[in-house]
Order: structure tokens, then C-alpha cells, then sequence
């Protein structure tokens, strides 16, 4: 385990905080602020413990430029709003003035530095931009386990320059994943959806060798189905997958971890919320028609699976969710999983939409922020931001 932010003294002393403030915008609008609210009560921890608070984030992709459209600002005033103080915004992530800043701060106050990938060093970890985010604090907090992937400037090179540690949202992270990965209770079952089989080579490949059943869906269902001798009509097949399909089906058969593919669909002519809808055989699809989500069949089948299962995880939608006609696949899923007695997993955006929109986030095991560093994990790979920290 890393050492955590509780083993640091940071009584009078500038902290550095990673974060992720990565939230979506519609017009300068935080549009969701569930990343926000989750970082408030390692803020509000900090503070009380008489830190001076330096926060930092990266929000979208400016690759390098400052772009007003991607400012902090916004974040600067909802943070605020939910710690109940003044959270300053600094007018740059690096640099004397900043620097200024930093050393004026009172114990319990925060700056929330400008968007960190406004500069090109950020992304590129340059060693030059490391020192100069280093002379910001006295010691450096990672919070945000969603960057872990990224040997990023704030995550890898700051981290080697000063006292470091995870946060508590870091090791909630890394606690919950070690659960389902390294002595998972058993049957193990993990969902996967979304569109592309490509998008999460190395999860398939590392679940099939892990799990007992691989319950899939969407389009990396169809990739699947698409070896077979039916009919997809126009559903999302992704071509040159083959490979990958017959390498995963391999890896199952040796380790005895069934795949399940849908059986049956919910089928529509177009991706639209009023569009007729039929139910087909998942692999007898008409030719005008394509498949959007798991049929009624397939979904009994797969909450009867579900429902004996001891750990879950689940990674992407089982169907175009985001459209009523084509939700209740997903939904039905999420709902089951509310009733299981298993320890659930809910991995990335789609999933936690789902869970959120069927009004049962909060009956899940762990809703994991992770995105990508979150596959990657369960890959097996090593997440630089996250080597980077000393252990206990």
C-alpha cells in the first residue's frame, strides 16, 4: 500500500494536491460536478489539519495552449461553494507570481492553480516544468487516481521532487481494484459494453483468464457475434477484430471462464428516441435494422448469472443507453446488481451513468473514476502516477 495523505504533517505547510477537476462544461457551466464533490472531503480534511491548500487539475485537452474555454474559473467558484470558503484561482500553473501566491497563503486557504495542460511540459513530464510546480509546496498529495496512467508532469515528476503520498480517494481506488484482481470471492463475473473491441484488448484478454463468466454487450458483443454464420444487419461491427476475438475465446476456454453473448436484441432502423423497435435473434438481425440493445432474453440470462456472482466489475453499456427504447438492457442490469450480494465494481463514465440513472449508485460496492487508468489497472499494467509514490 502507498502512503497516504494522513501520514504526512502538513500543519503550516503548502501542499501540492493532484485532483481530478476534470468536469464536463456546457457553455463555461459545470454541466455534472460529481468529480467535485468527491474531492471535498479530502479538501475539507487538509484543511481542518491546517494545510495551505495549492490544488491542481488539468480540464480537457488545450494540448499545450491556453485556452479560455477550458478554464479553471468555473471550478474556482463551485469548489468554493461546497467547501464554504474562498477558493482563489491562480493566473498560471507554474511561475514567480504563482510562486508568490503560494508563499501568502494561510493556513487552511487554497489556490487552485490554472489548468495544468496549458503547458506543454505537463504532458510531456518535462523535468524543468517538474521543478517549477515543485517550488509551489512543501509536499505533494496525489488524489486524482483517474491520471495514474499518465507519467504527466503532476503525476510522475512532481511526486519524485517533493514529500509525496496518495490520497484517500487514491487508496479507496487502489483498495477496491486489489479486491476484484488479486483474491476475488467467487464466481467472479465481469459485464463489458460499449463500442469497441479495440478500445479494451488488454481487459478482455486478462478477464478471460481471471473471471468464471464475461458477460458481454453493445458493439464489442456484435465483434463477437460477428464470427458467426448469422446476420448483424447494420449493427456497429468492428472490423479486424477477428484476431482478438479468437485470442480471447482461447484464453477463456484454457482458464474455464464461460463467455455470454446476447441471444436476443432490441433492433431499430435508426439511433433515435422514437424510433420503432422490434426484438430479433442476435445473430438473425435484418438487414435495414441494427442491434442497440440486449434483448429481454438475454438480460434474464445474464441477471441469473449475475445474481450468483460474489464480485462483479462492469465496464461500458450494454446498448445505446442514452435513448429510453434502448436502455433497459443496461438499466435492468444495473438494477440486478443493486440486489446482488456480490462486491460490484461500476468502471468508468457509461457505467456510473447507468447505475446513476437507474437511481442506485449508492447500493454499489465502488464506483470507480478511473477511465482508463482504471483498465489499465486490471490489465495488470503499471500506472506510472502511481509507482511514483513511496509506499508506506
Amino acid at each position: 500500500m502507498k502512503r497516504g495523505s494522513q501520514d504526512l504533517d502538513v500543519r503550516g505547510r503548502r501542499v501540492l494536491l493532484r485532483v481530478d477537476a476534470n468536469v464536463p462544461l456546457d457553455a463555461g457551466s459545470i454541466r455534472d460536478d460529481t468529480r467535485l464533490r468527491a474531492i471535498v472531503p479530502t479538501l475539507a480534511d487538509l484543511r481542518a489539519r491546517g494545510a495551505r491548500l495549492v490544488v491542481a487539475s488539468h480540464l480537457g485537452r488545450p494540448k499545450g495552449q491556453i485556452n479560455p474555454a477550458l478554464s479553471l474559473a468555473p471550478v474556482a467558484e463551485r469548489l468554493g461553494e461546497l467547501l464554504g470558503c474562498a477558493v482563489s484561482l491562480a493566473p498560471d500553473s507554474v511561475g514567480p507570481a504563482v510562486e508568490a501566491r503560494t508563499r501568502s497563503l494561510g493556513d487552511g486557504e487554497v489556490l487552485l492553480l490554472a489548468n495544468l495542460r496549458f503547458h506543454p511540459g505537463e504532458e510531456q513530464n518535462d523535468p524543468a516544468h517538474s521543478a517549477a510546480l515543485a517550488r509551489l509546496a512543501d509536499a505533494y498529495i496525489n488524489d486524482a487516481f483517474g491520471t495514474a496512467h499518465r507519467a504527466h508532469a503532476s503525476t510522475v515528476g512532481v511526486a519524485r521532487l517533493l514529500p509525496a503520498a496518495a490520497g484517500p480517494l487514491m487508496h479507496a481506488e487502489i483498495q477496491a481494484l486489489d479486491r476484484v484482481t488479486r483474491d476475488p470471492a467467487r464466481p467472479y463475473v465481469a459485464v463489458l459494453g460499449g463500442a469497441k473491441v479495440s478500445d479494451k484488448i488488454g481487459v478482455l484478454r486478462r478477464l478471460a483468464t481471471q473471471v468464471d463468466a464475461l458477460l458481454l454487450g453493445g458493439g464489442i458483443a456484435n465483434t463477437f457475434l460477428a464470427n458467426s454464420s448469422g446476420s448483424l444487419g447494420r449493427s456497429l461491427v468492428e472490423p479486424g477484430q477477428a484476431g482478438v476475438v479468437a485470442d480471447v475465446r482461447a484464453a477463456a476456454a484454457t482458464s474455464g471462464c464461460r463467455i455470454l453473448l446476447p441471444v436476443d436484441a432490441v433492433a431499430a432502423m435508426e439511433i433515435n428516441p422514437t424510433a420503432a423497435t422490434s426484438i430479433v435473434a442476435a445473430d438473425q438481425v435484418p438487414d435495414d435494422r441494427m442491434a442497440l440493445d440486449i434483448g429481454p432474453a438475454t438480460t434474464a440470462a445474464y441477471l441469473e448469472v449475475l445474481a450468483e456472482a460474489r464480485t462483479v466489475i462492469w465496464n461500458g453499456p450494454l446498448g445505446v443507453y442514452e435513448h429510453e427504447p434502448f436502455a433497459q438492457g443496461t438499466l435492468a442490469v444495473a438494477c440486478g446488481l443493486a440486489e446482488s450480494s456480490a462486491f460490484v465494481v461500476i468502471a468508468g463514465g457509461d457505467a456510473l451513468a447507468a447505475v446513476q440513472a437507474a437511481g442506485v449508485a449508492d447500493r454499489m460496492g465502488h464506483l470507480s473514476t478511473g477511465g482508463g487508468a482504471t483498465l489499465e489497472f486490471l490489465e495488470g499494467r503499471e500506472l506510472p502516477g502511481l509507482a511514483a509514490l513511496p509506499d508506506a
